[in-house]
């Protein structure tokens, strides 16, 4: 001991810095947000939790004054803010893909309520970024979007009248992913073995999945979505890591070689 007491970085609702550090590695994802001031809303909602990252995928409109207008002081959040054409793109790096929306009712999907949803964000953000993705004002997500995610999160609310705007959704999320930074320990979250790939090498391995089945004349041309929706359940619940996907990959490029094969 050098006889100076240590300086106390903790921030003044207790949070160490460490633990702080792990929401700058989540992803708010808006898909093609209508509103400017819904994007400006969702910035205010992330800073006041201290989330910073912001990914927008193809506004309709951005930047807009009304975006800036709505952030209230969080204009730092929508000037550092990531657009993409794809959602794809911005899914690049994320080792976990959580959507808000209701479960599919053609084929049910891993559903977390919002806590536990963000105690297992703040767990998995230790080894990768997360992603969190919310769909349009008035139709949220895609079957397609919901079958980019590893599971789907679920607000609990009045079922009499259950609709939350985007900005309350972002807010109420966003909440819980602080107070799971919060905790004392981290939480008993099971963890993948090994890093799985992230979201956008996983959308390439669909493709390329979709592509050879069809080659192979596996896949049904009058209902090809169906089986699709069962195999990308399947896959994203075993979150294939590096060495997996590229052995997955070899053989779909083997097989598509061998259809190529004149007789």
């Amino acid at each position: 001991m050098n006889g100076k007491a240590a300086k106390d970085t903790r921030s003044e609702d207790g949070m160490p810095p460490a633990r702080a550090g792990l929401l700058t590695r989540m992803r708010v994802v808006l898909i093609n947000t209508t509103h400017p001031g819904n994007i400006g809303a969702a910035a205010r909602a992330m800073k006041v939790m201290g989330l910073t990252s912001l990914h927008l995928v193809t506004p309709k409109i951005f930047p807009h004054a009304d975006a800036t207008a709505r952030a209230s002081g969080a204009d730092d959040i929508l000037q550092h803010a990531t657009v993409h054409d794809s959602l794809n793109s911005a899914l690049d790096g994320c080792g976990l893909v959580l959507g808000t929306s209701a479960r599919l009712r053609s084929l049910p999907m891993p559903l977390l309520g919002a806590r536990e949803a963000a105690l297992r964000s703040v767990a998995e953000a230790e080894k990768h970024e997360v992603a969190l993705l919310f769909g349009r004002e008035r139709m949220g997500l895609t079957n397609e979007e919901m079958q980019c995610c590893h599971f789907l999160v679920n607000i609990p609310a009045n079922p009499e009248y259950s609709s939350l705007n985007l900005g309350q959704a972002v807010q109420i999320l966003s909440y819980e992913l602080r107070m799971a930074a919060l905790g004392a320990e981290p939480a008993s979250v099971p963890l993948p073995d090994q890093e799985p790939v992230d979201g956008a090498q996983m959308e390439r391995f669909f493709e390329h999945l979709e592509e050879t089945l069809r080659d192979i004349g596996f896949l049904n041309p009058a209902q090809p979505k169906r089986l699709m929706m069962r195999l990308r359940r399947l896959f994203n619940r075993a979150r294939p890591d590096q060495n997996e996907i590229n052995i997955l990959r070899g053989i779909l490029t083997s097989a598509q070689e061998q259809t190529e094969k004149p007789e």
